[in-house]
């Protein structure tokens, strides 16, 4: 589309067209007055090569594993080989989550994914008076390495990779991990897997954390540092735009608050020592998919070719691994209805798709009960089996990037890059992403958006279907997984028993020495991982750097 005549010609029938569409619109209107995205981008009727005239294929799009990565950062993609589908679960025990893991892999989901329990999220034991009413309720709770030996009893840990959704005692979850897989005879640098590590989106976005952000960022560079030599498969951080997206944000917002995190982990890394490219090809990224289809498509796209930029340009990172942004998707919770729950299977189809149709690396698809509770089997089945429905017999996996060159989408793309770019150069101008957050703007931006679209929904303009338009009469669903409050009692035994097992003199040793690296420089790793190898408790190691570190205090945003 580069000869002017044709150009000339093509704008000529467009304005013909548009002015008979005006006329047919006066009589009959469209259904909104204003058409846009949830990220409130200006969706126009119809799109034309006239949108497009002045991008630079090779610069802006490319070709599937070459920069800047918009259409996917492997030239085969699915065809070569699927994306990871790894259902996020447990729940009351490490014995029963084993039981569960065992059941998905036996299902053919082809990776693991761990959820913790809140209290082992925030460094607590079982038996802490903080964690009553919580012990098992939204994930696995992991009180020591025994526990941890018990999640993964009779699963090869050199042939599945893992995720593991932890934060701020990620460091131990990964010592516990790596221990347990030397107990099986598996090398650490056989295991393949990821360790979420994300500390920053806490801080904005979900509140996990533990101590502030300075010893926060040390651990995780830290973190950085020892999987280099030590687990070189690993990726040691999932960079997570996906509680940024359950908190309320808009798609570009994910993608500029992510992002802008990513960027302070890369200069906190530099910082330390670390070379770009030693550290980079390990960073992994976690979204979301919601429900405006084409925006979500579109927002994959334009994120991986935004960092594959920032690394070049801004990072002059030379590997290509340092420059593709690899990620994982969840479906997005926040979408689920209590409402005619079996309406989030079609929900859940659709975000699925999405995040294929834009390149994800792996993929969890929620369950249609989670709006209840934890998933039941045989919603878990049913979510699965989405995936699997939408890999073997769609025909979507078959092509790379397929929707790559449509005029709407390669628009989309390119807004929600330049509006993206524009939060970050504002986060760069006010100190980075950490000052953006010690200031309240990052959680400030994310609550006006919470707020304007629930206020969308309230008033109807958005359509929540069955929730504000097409409501029924319903009975809730009474075959939902509960866990059993006898669970806490049995993990407390079980803490008991280890500690009159346990050599009492080794735990107090390694813990003095955790204590003595934390006020010096040393790297935690090899501390945490003799605390962990002597069977001190997640609890203890935590209350161990909580003396050298504190606590963070969240300051109030109102």
């Amino acid at each position: 589309m580069d000869d002017p005549k044709e150009i000339h010609k093509l704008k000529m029938a467009y304005a013909e067209w548009s002015e008979r569409t005006a006329n047919l619109t006066a009589k009959r209107p469209e259904r909104k007055k204003r058409f846009q995205s949830l990220s409130d981008i200006p969706l126009e009727r119809v799109y034309t090569p006239i949108d497009g005239l002045d991008r630079d294929y090779l610069q802006q799009l490319g070709f599937p594993g070459d920069y800047p990565y918009t259409r996917g950062v492997q030239p085969t993609m699915y065809r070569g080989r699927l994306w990871t589908m790894r259902q996020y679960a447990g729940f009351a025990s490490a014995t029963e989550s084993n039981r569960r893991y065992k059941y998905l892999l036996d299902q053919g989901q082809t990776g693991l994914s761990v959820a913790f329990d809140l209290p082992t999220q925030i460094g607590y034991d079982s038996d802490h008076s903080l964690a009553e009413g919580e012990v098992g309720k939204v994930g696995v709770p992991i009180d020591s390495l025994k526990d941890m030996e018990t999640l993964f009893e009779g699963i090869p840990m050199d042939k599945v990779s893992t995720s593991m959704t932890i934060n701020a005692p990620a460091a131990i979850v990964l010592a516990m991990y790596a221990e347990t897989a030397a107990k099986q005879g598996v090398s650490a640098d056989k295991l393949r897997g990821t360790i979420q590590n994300d500390i920053l989106k806490e801080y904005t976005a979900r509140g996990t954390y533990i101590f502030p952000p300075a010893p926060s960022m040390r651990i995780i560079t830290d973190i950085f540092a020892f999987c280099s030599q030590h687990v070189p498969s690993w990726n040691t951080i999932s960079i997570s735009g996906y509680h940024i997206r359950e908190a309320g944000s808009t798609a570009v917002q994910e993608v500029a608050f992510t992002l802008a995190n990513g960027i302070a982990y890369v200069e906190a890394a530099l910082e330390a020592g670390l070379e770009v490219d030693a550290f980079a090809p390990r960073l992994s990224f976690f979204f979301n998919a919601h429900m405006d289809f084409f925006e979500e498509v579109a927002k994959f796209r334009a994120a991986r070719r935004l960092w594959a930029r920032i690394m070049k340009e801004r990072f002059g990172a030379r590997s290509p691994k340092s420059l593709m942004l690899r990620f994982h998707t969840q479906t997005a919770g926040c979408t689920l209805t209590a409402q005619q729950p079996q309406n989030n299977i079609m929900r859940v189809t659709l975000q699925a798709l999405s995040a294929v149709l834009g390149g994800t690396q792996s993929l969890h698809t929620n369950s249609m009960d989670e709006a209840f509770s934890l998933p039941s089997e045989g919603a878990v089945q049913t979510a699965l089996r989405t995936q699997q429905v939408i890999a073997y017999e769609s025909g979507v996996a078959d092509t790379v990037d397929p929707l790559g060159g449509s005029f709407f989408l390669e628009h989309l793309t390119d807004e929600i890059e330049r509006r993206a770019l524009a939060y970050l150069d504002h986060i760069d101008e006010n100190g980075g992403a950490v000052s953006a957050i010690e200031q309240g703007f990052v959680q400030k931006e994310i609550q006006e958006s919470a707020y304007e679209y629930q206020r969308s929904v309230e008033t109807g303009n958005q359509v929540v279907v069955g929730l504000n338009k097409f409501q029924q009469d319903e009975v809730p669903p009474d075959d939902l997984l509960r866990v059993d409050p006898g669970v806490r009692e049995a993990q407390i035994k079980g803490l008991q028993a280890l500690k009159a097992q346990r050599d009492g003199t080794a735990v107090k040793d390694a813990l003095v020495q955790l204590k003595a690296s934390a006020q010096g420089r040393d790297n935690l790793m090899p501390p945490i991982m003799r605390a962990v190898q002597s069977y001190a408790t997640l609890g203890e190691i935590c209350d161990t750097l909580r003396e050298v570190f504190g606590e963070y205090k969240a300051a109030s945003t109102v």
